[in-house]
């Protein structure tokens, strides 16, 4: 009786496509995979193993890029299978090449009730490249990952309490994306071909399973909830945190890895993390993939992983670069999404309307790369017209 890893599954029915996969071995992507999947460690085929993982997410992406249930660019992503509705939008600055990424991926990893939501924004002189690369890696590592913590852990399907199978479900999710980000940093360090060592990227992203969300979050990119509240008022919650080097916790960590942490004289309130000499690189978030240079100086890739259940109150989502949020207010934003007429323009009205305000909030000042990704739950209309003001 052979031993079958998930990935020869996964490669089995992209080569071979049978009967509808997701319906079959994949009902719940994390308890299908666990009924009809045996897992065994073989330390000798690991590598084969990781290859072949890549090779059939790679297959994944083709194919739903094909389907368009797979975005990288300005569009729209709409599913016959769900009540979700993305709109994708991005737009050069005047810095040069734009160094923003994106990526929506639809029923991602062959489930119909998941969408995997992303934005990268690199800095640097590389940060493009970094950027494109982490976004790349980002979806096929998960999964890789996941596969490998699901098999290693001892998965108990007959919990009593849908509280406790929930925790565990996340759980299963939070440490793959902490092994994704260390691997994904390891590789932008060793890679021949993008120098890493003064460039990096920001990551953000969202992954939507049924009505639970799994935010994962390394920078300074920021998610925002439009819920509407006992009044009817739309209002926002900011689902991550800016990981900026002052923040108390980000600066403690940095200054005892013996990094320094200070703003300069032509930019007061805007701190930078520095090596000890006080001169190089000057980098504004205290988390990235990739700038090597200060990774020994407390700058660090670990993600912040969070999940939130959502209810009918929830209306959509807002993933948008800080070229967003350092001219737009988390209020702004929701009031500008929810009053575009079309959804599917929402997040390109959000953009036009961020790089309207750079002109006015900060004259002078070049502007950065700008890019939003809105996420709608419902497919009907926002149930009221009043904002928080």
């Amino acid at each position: 009786m052979p031993i079958y890893t998930c990935w020869n599954i996964f490669l089995s029915f992209v080569l071979v496509p049978p009967i509808p996969v997701a319906m079959v071995l994949f009902p719940s992507l994390v308890n299908g995979l666990a009924r009809t999947v045996s897992f065994k460690k073989e330390k000798s085929g690991r590598k084969d193993d990781d290859d072949d993982g890549r090779k059939a997410v790679e297959a994944l992406a083709k194919e739903a890029r094909k389907n368009e249930l797979l975005l990288s660019s300005s569009g729209i992503v709409k599913s016959s299978k769900t009540n979700n509705c993305v709109c994708v939008f991005t737009k050069k600055g005047q810095k040069g090449v734009n160094q923003d990424n994106l990526i929506v991926w639809e029923e991602f990893g062959c489930q119909d009730d998941i969408i995997l939501c992303g934005v990268f924004d690199g800095h640097g002189p590389w940060g493009h490249l970094v950027a494109k690369r982490v976004r790349k890696l980002l979806p096929a590592s998960l999964l890789c990952n996941w596969q490998e913590n699901l098999a290693e852990t001892s998965l108990d399907l007959d919990f009593k309490i849908e509280a406790d199978r929930n925790l565990h479900k996340f759980d299963i999710w939070k440490q793959s994306y902490i092994k994704t980000c260390a691997a994904i940093d390891q590789d932008l360090k060793h890679h021949t071909s993008i120098n890493s060592f003064q460039s990096g990227t920001t990551a953000l992203t969202i992954m939507k399973q049924g009505e639970d969300l799994i935010i994962a979050n390394v920078g300074d990119s920021r998610a925002v909830l439009a819920t509407t509240s006992d009044d009817g008022t739309l209002t926002p919650l900011q689902l991550t945190t800016d990981y900026k080097p002052n923040l108390p916790k980000e600066a403690e960590r940095i200054i005892e890895s013996r990094g320094r942490v200070f703003c300069l004289e032509d930019e007061p309130g805007v701190y930078r993390v520095w090596m000890p000499n006080g001169k190089t690189p000057g980098l504004a978030v205290s988390r990235a993939f990739g700038d090597h240079c200060v990774k020994d100086f407390g700058l660090i890739s670990v993600p912040d992983v969070t999940q939130r259940t959502l209810t009918t109150r929830d209306q959509f989502v807002i993933l948008a670069t800080d070229g967003v949020w350092d001219v737009i207010s988390n209020q702004e934003a929701v009031k500008i999404v929810a009053s575009t007429a079309h959804k599917e323009k929402a997040a390109e009205r959000l953009v036009k309307c961020a790089k309207h305000e750079w002109k006015h909030k900060r004259r002078g000042i070049a502007v950065d790369d700008i890019s939003a990704i809105c996420l709608f739950f419902h497919s009907h209309q926002f149930p009221t017209t009043k904002f928080l003001q």
